[in-house]
């Protein structure tokens, strides 16, 4: 499942034990929306092991700057509160898996 984070389910998520994928993303970008499904199946097959979840940058925009996110679709894989690793642009759905299966 994925959560829709606001500040404080993003706070509360990324303070827990399990590795968190959070997508920087926005309703008009074109390769975010084709990341998305990536991101849903993703958040399906790990649930249980990691948490993943967006962040709407238009909604949120504190957020995107706290962690410099310039471009999106940025993600990031938060683990102990901290943010472990980032790839900016679209991505394959492998590519994205591994980067939260390697803070599992």
């Amino acid at each position: 499942m994925v959560q829709h984070f606001d500040r404080t389910s993003f706070e509360k998520a990324i303070a827990g034990d399990l590795p968190v994928l959070v997508d920087f993303w926005a309703p008009w970008c074109g390769p975010c929306r084709m990341v998305a499904p990536f991101i849903d199946e993703i958040g399906a097959e790990l649930e249980g092991s990691a948490v993943v979840g967006k962040v709407n940058v238009d909604d949120c925009p504190d957020l995107a700057h706290r962690f410099g996110v310039m471009s999106i679709p940025t993600l990031i894989v938060f683990k102990g509160g901290k943010p472990v690793e980032t790839a900016i642009g679209a991505r394959g759905k492998a590519d994205i898996a591994a980067m939260v299966k390697r803070h599992m």
